[in-house]
Order: C-alpha cells, then structure tokens, then sequence
C-alpha cells in the first residue's frame, strides 16, 4: 500500500539539534477571523460598518469582507500563540463595546443566519476612492457570479511563516544552490502540495458546520436533509464542514480550473490565464450595465486571483494598488494562508490554543516531508477526497482515494497524525513544555470517537435541546457577546483602539482627496500587471 510522504530521519535529526531547534522560535503565526454581525433575533444586520470601529479600507485590524454585515479581525503575525489569541481577544471586546450602539453581536457559526431575499444582503463598502470602489465592485461582481448568500459564509484563515535562519539550515542540509528567496519559494510550494494532499484531515478534526439554515438553500441544488428534531434546518448526518462544500464558494465554471502548484511560474501562469482570458458564462453578464454601473470588474473566469478559492494560498504582502500574484512574482513567497478552517461556534474567538498547536505541527510535517510533483489525476482526488470528507467524514468505514487505492480514512489520518507528532516534538522543545505533543495526541481520540468531533456535537446538543441551527448558534451568540461584554478593556487599550480608528478614518480621507485618475484607467493600470506578466504568456 501506498503511504503518505515521509519525513526524512535526517532532517528531524538536524531539527532536533538544539542550535537548529532554535530557529523554529522563529516561526510566525497570524489569523484573520470572520463574523458576521447579526441582530438580537439573529438576522443579518442591514446597518454600516460602525464608524466608531475605523475605515474598513483602512483599518490594520478591523475590517469587512464580502458583505457589509461581514467583519473580519486581523491580528500582527507573532511568534507565540498565547499573545495571537490575546490581541484577537482585545479586537473583540473593543468591537463589542461598538457594536452595543445598535444591539447587535456576532454570529459565532461559518455557515449564515436568518437570511432574507439576496437583494437584501448588503455588499462590503469601502468609500469613493479607486482602490475602495474596485473593493465593492469586486464583490457585486460575485453576488452576480454566485448569489449574494455566499458573502454571508464565515471562516478563519490562519498564516503561517518559517524565520530566515530555519531556511538557512534546511538549504545547507538539502544541498541546495539557489537564492534563500527562491529556496523558500520552492520549499513553500512543497508545504502546499503536501497540505493539499492531506488537508483533509483537519476538515474531519475540526469541521464545524454540518447543518446550515433551510434559507441559505432555498433555490438551489442540494442533497440536505430536513433535520429530524427542529424546523428549518437542514443537514447531512455525517457531514463535518458544508462550507468547504459545494454550498460554498464553489462554481460550476471553476471546476475546469486545474490549478499547477508545482512551481511559483506554473502558478501564476494558470491564475493569470483565468485572470485575462474572457469566459462565455461572465460575457452574459457584461461588465456594465445598460446606465454604465459596474456589474463585475472583467468578463473572466476569475475577476481577481482571490475569486479562486482555494483551501491554501502561497502570499506575499503587497503594496497599494499591486496584485497579490505581481508580489509574489517580484518577490517569492512570505507565508502561506490556511483558509480551510470552520470557526468553532462554542469558542468566542471560533478558535483554541490547541488547535493551532496541531496546525503548527501538520504544517511543519508537510513542510518536512518529500513532496512530489502532482499532476491533474491528483488534483481531482484531492477534490474527490474533500467532497468525501465534507459530506460523510464521519461515516463509519469511509475510503479515499490515494493513487490507485482506496484507503480506509483512519489509516491514513492515523500516518498524518504520527508524522505531525514528530514534528510537535521538535515545536515542544523548542518553546519548552509538552504542550504540542499534548494538542497532536488529543486528535486520535477523535479518530477512535467520531462524536468528539465538533461537527457531531453541533449535530448532537441541537438534537438533545431540539432546537435548529439557527435557534442554536444563536444562544451560543447570545452566549459569548455577554462573556465579552464582562471583560471591559482596560482605558489604555480601548484609548488605543479609539485613536486607531479615528487615524484609519482621516487615511481614507485623505486617500479620497487625492486626484485620482478615473477608475476606467485605474482598473486598465491594475490589469496591466496580469497582461505584462512574462510568467503568465
């Protein structure tokens, strides 16, 4: 039987060395956590985004996605997990405290509330300057593409980096003779190859979204069921995470998008060729109305490379007004972005310690293990194997795809599993403690115990209170904005937030005030970059 990559001896011997082991303190994390706000009746809020919380096309912290009602808090990377979680926690509290105004909280589930027709769901607005109107153009572009519902689905995207002086050693112990940035580039394109492989597994470990509001499907193809004990919800009974699904950002069109993750060129030659060649289904739509609105920024497969949604993305930190693959064709890749994870609607920051103990650790062993080229065959298995995973992982005996086989799912978790315990030793002793090893071995209970999943508690405690997805998430909301609402921010810190905001604001002030040239000629600037691309001929 085929395995999963190994983890070469050596390289855990050259990591366990306590003066290489080092350098894996390094390690920076950071996390982008989505919620909708909602009312006290758990319908999606139709207000602004709070002027008291700053500019969302400003705002280093605060933010909003797809719709209006959508906020995303963005922490700095840091080196530990404990002070991530404390500065997540403060953007909480300071939102909460805004967000009393109008009585509203944060749904704490990824998949939506109470939703009404789709031309109610208010897309994000960023303001009059380029960059903000190309930002909702953006998004009313894919409220044509998709339907407004998909803006109302929630997640947490968890970056992740390795320090220069960790790629020093790797280099020198592999042998290899090129620049540190292409090294890293080539090494993080490894790390996503093998991810992609495996990620499956932390759809089964962590999913949280096995049942979803009856209004979120209304109009469209499913294979839900009705739940048995409550109304208006519908599930799979061994569904694990419906938003990595087809009800999710999923399209018909996408699905002839083979992505090549071989290399940085092949990347970005595939996503600059969904980017700028024109696709029939889009040309329907146009690019402008009949009054000359925008509809869409382009008539192609993808408006941005975002529109791909991938569980994975290699990143590069861009600077105003440059595309994110025109960053990581100047300058290689920085960190990557784990976009897969469900948030935990038991959790009020929809995400634990632990589990990004056990992230740190699967993405150290990916990092580590050999990763072979993978071909088109293998790319649809690994889609093959989500859909199983999204749909029924938690049925009993359930097989993926490896190769040629079909592979029972705990043998092959149980493979990942130990390979990441390997790589927790090295984090453990690095930072001291047995923490790591503690996160990872915790897992296999889950594995032996479908039901310790937090896609069969949500499934469970709703059947035990007879409540629907809906009624459920919403106590759970009701839940965390009073346990917030109890932990004042000290006057420094919220002093802090409050002249943030104000300072995000006068940015976008002043970026509106400039002259500009007109957005025809802004967007044609910002597509120059696909079109001038050598890498994407």
């Amino acid at each position: 039987m085929s395995v999963s990559p190994a983890l070469p001896r050596d390289l855990l011997a050259v990591f366990a060395n306590p003066e290489n082991n080092a350098s894996l303190r390094g390690i920076l994390r950071g996390l982008e956590k989505e919620s909708l706000r909602v009312t006290p009746m758990g319908t999606l809020a139709q207000t602004d985004h709070p002027d008291a919380l700053g500019s969302a096309l400003t705002h280093p912290h605060i933010t909003t996605d797809y719709s209006e009602a959508l906020m995303e808090f963005i922490t700095d990377p840091v080196a530990d997990v404990e002070p991530l979680l404390a500065q997540l926690d403060d953007i909480h509290r300071f939102t909460y405290a805004q967000l009393a105004h109008n009585n509203e909280r944060l749904w704490p589930a990824s998949m939506p509330c109470s939703l009404g027709a789709d031309e109610e769901i208010p897309v994000a607005r960023y303001g009059s300057s380029n960059s903000g109107t190309m930002k909702t153009i953006y998004r009313i572009g894919l409220g044509h593409r998709y339907g407004r519902s998909m803006q109302t689905i929630a997640g947490i995207h968890y970056n992740f980096s390795l320090p220069d002086e960790f790629w020093r050693v790797l280099q020198v112990q592999k042998g290899n003779q090129q620049s540190l940035q292409d090294f890293k580039t080539d090494s993080y394109f490894g790390l996503i190859r093998n991810f992609r492989r495996n990620f499956w597994l932390l759809i089964y470990l962590f999913g949280a979204s096995p049942a979803v509001c009856s209004c979120f499907i209304k109009g469209r193809n499913h294979q839900l069921q009705p739940f048995p004990d409550a109304d208006q919800t519908h599930y799979l009974p061994y569904a694990t995470s419906l938003r990595m699904g087809d009800l999710g950002y999923q399209s018909d069109a996408q699905k002839s998008l083979v992505v090549n993750y071989n290399n940085l060129s092949d990347y970005l030659k595939t996503l600059c060729g969904a980017i700028t060649h024109s696709h029939p289904a889009y040309e329907n739509i146009g690019v402008k109305d009949s009054d000359g609105n925008y509809q869409q920024l382009n008539t192609s497969l993808l408006q941005i490379e975002n529109e791909f949604y991938s569980s994975i993305r290699p990143k590069r930190t861009t600077t105003r007004g440059e595309t994110a693959l025109q960053a990581l064709r100047l300058r290689g890749v920085e960190y990557i972005e784990v976009r897969c994870v469900d948030l935990n609607p038991y959790e009020p920051l929809g995400i634990t310690t632990e589990q990004m103990q056990v992230m740190d650790a699967f993405l150290l062993y990916c990092l580590l293990s050999e990763s072979p080229a993978t071909d088109e065959r293998e790319f649809y298995q690994g889609q093959e194997n989500q859909k199983r995973i999204v749909n029924r992982g938690r049925e009993p005996g359930l097989t993926l795809q490896r190769g040629d086989e079909e592979v029972a799912m705990n043998t092959w978790a149980l493979e990942i599993i130990r390979g990441s315990l390997e790589c927790a030793q090295l984090l453990d002793q690095a930072k001291g403690g047995v923490a790591y090893q503690q996160a990872v071995q915790h897992q296999l209970a889950k594995l032996e115990d479908p039901t310790l999943t937090p896609s069969a508690r949500v499934l469970h405690d709703m059947q035990q209170s007879r409540q629907s997805f809906y009624a459920h998430t919403l106590t759970l909301a009701e839940q965390h904005r009073a346990w917030f609402a109890a932990r004042e921010l000290s006057e420094a810190t919220h002093a802090g937030f409050v002249a943030m905001s104000k300072k995000s604001l006068q940015e976008q002030q002043a970026l509106e005030a400039r002259h500009e040239v007109s957005f025809d000629e802004y967007l044609e600037s910002y597509y120059s970059q696909y079109r001038g691309c050598r890498s994407c001929e």
